[in-house]
């Protein structure tokens, strides 16, 4: 071969391995940590610390709001592209480690590729400016469209048609808020005020979380509220947010909040969170949620009388017991779902029987009628089937509410109330501000029991009929009749 100079040749050869990882590189995809039913949703390669996300709402719910997410991170993987959940925006420009970074979106995520190859291990900040549009479709999650204003319902994969991000429960952040709105409009969201600001004729309002938090539980409420306080046990601040005009009304339902607190932390333990509240909204969703530490309700459900009084109390008791199963201690992929629902169920439940006179094991006899049937449609409850195409709410069947509150009343059947008690202060107290997963409730019952219940929980989790029920030999559960060429 010809001589080349030892310059010429390392020139030659760094534009050919340019030109060949380019060409290796694949082209812009949507990535995914695997989650067997959300495989999309979430990105590897790094681990997100904190998200501060500021908003400017203009008093019009129909038009996007201007927005900046700053995400901060950590690198787990050397990274050539970085990829973030996100969708119904309009993203304006993109910086990581303060150097501007070319991006493009593919289906819902956002692909940005940074100035160079950031190694494993290094921090990591990522600014996007970009819109929020909560004009999209009413029940595909994201930004609620209330009487004045907006909230936020972004579970379980709407989170990103918000704001960027790592959307999927096993990576909880630190959030901060800072929200600007008319100056007439009340601004609230997860956490604890940390200062408001007047210009002119605006406010911006800002809040931040004392503890790490999904995605799927981030809440922004706007709106003519307003915000009722007491205090809770040990001196828990409960804030509650309410239509201005239905203050007096809701009243008798916000008081006993404090009350329904004492009670959950006789059950598991102290209340996990800086703050507790409710955020009641003029809107028609169709269901209420355990945003963190300011649950979503709707306000049909405190002012249509055809809901009863102990009704409404379970449904505020299914949210708050939430703050422990679900938020506090949050599921490792959406298969464990059941432990968030079934524990809510099954405290929901409980209070009814304590406070209303509702039996709990007339409740749980109906769910074993119910049982087969549900599997049959759903799946059982720790694998459930995945949701329907374009209703990722139907992943939150029945089988996944009394369904899997009926695996805890049997397991409680199995090992007795003491060690059953004793497990339930053990989980959230172990798995605080963390996620876990069913082999890790598995781990932790049998400890608990002192002897091995993995048979136990595989016919009860995963089974495709219901095992029978200890110390309720008489319990049958129907199943689905199989028309003639079924399986």
């Amino acid at each position: 071969m010809p001589f080349l100079s030892r310059r010429l040749r390392a020139t030659l050869l760094a534009t050919a391995s340019a030109a060949l990882v380019a060409a290796t590189l694949p082209a812009p995809v949507p990535l995914g940590i695997g989650d067997p039913l959300f495989p999309h949703l979430g990105n590897p390669g790094y681990d997100v610390l904190a998200y501060d996300i500021g908003l400017t709402y203009n008093g019009h719910n129909n038009e996007p709001l201007s927005a900046v997410t700053t995400i901060d991170a950590r690198t787990t993987e050397a990274l050539d592209r970085i990829n973030l959940d996100f969708t119904r925006g309009t993203v304006r420009s993109v910086a990581v480690n303060g150097l501007r970074a070319d991006f493009e979106v593919a289906d819902e995520d956002l692909i940005v590729r940074p100035a160079g190859r950031i190694p494993a291990g290094i921090p990591l900040r990522i600014t996007v400016r970009h819109t929020s549009d909560p004009s999209g479709e009413r029940d595909s999650g994201g930004w609620v469209r209330t009487a004045d204003g907006l909230a936020m319902a972004n579970q379980a994969d709407a989170g990103h048609r918000v704001f960027p991000s790592n959307d999927h429960p096993a990576d909880k952040a630190y959030f901060t808020f800072r929200i600007t709105a008319p100056r007439a409009l009340t601004v609230v969201a997860n956490g604890l005020p940390a200062g408001r600001t007047r210009h002119g004729d605006t406010t911006t309002w800002t809040y931040r979380t004392e503890h790490p938090m999904a995605t799927e539980l981030a809440q922004v409420g706007i709106g003519r509220s307003a915000v009722v306080r007491r205090t809770g046990p040990h001196g828990l601040p409960v804030r509650d947010v309410v239509p201005a005009a239905d203050r007096e009304r809701l009243e008798p339902w916000l008081e006993k909040t404090p009350g329904q607190l004492a009670w959950m932390e006789q059950q598991v333990g102290r209340y996990p969170f800086e703050n507790y509240g409710v955020l009641i909204a003029d809107t028609d969703t169709g269901f209420e949620l355990e945003t963190q530490t300011l649950s979503l309700f709707e306000r049909r459900l405190f002012t249509d009388p055809r809901f009863p009084e102990w009704y409404v109390d379970s449904v505020m008791v299914h949210e708050l017991a939430h703050q422990w199963f679900g938020d506090s201690v949050s599921p490792q992929t959406w298969s464990d779902l059941w432990l968030n629902e079934g524990h809510a169920s099954w405290y929901e439940a409980r209070y009814a029987e304590d406070h209303a006179g509702k039996p709990l094991e007339e409740r749980m006899r109906n769910a074993y009628t119910w049982s087969d049937t549900w599997r049959a449609a759903g799946g059982p409850p720790a694998r459930p089937a995945a949701p329907a195409a374009g209703g990722k709410i139907s992943l939150f069947r029945p089988v996944v509410y009394d369904g899997s509150a009926l695996v805890l009343y049997a397991l409680r059947q199995e090992i007795g109330r003491d060690a059953f008690g004793t497990l339930e202060r053990r989980w959230v107290r172990g798995h605080r501000d963390s996620n876990a997963a069913t082999a890790d409730f598995v781990r932790l019952a049998s400890h608990a029991a002192g002897r091995d219940l993995t048979a136990f929980f595989d016919g009860w989790l995963y089974g495709a009929k219901t095992p029978p029920m200890p110390g309720h030999p008489d319990w049958h559960s129907t199943a689905p009749a199989v028309k003639r060429g079924q399986r």
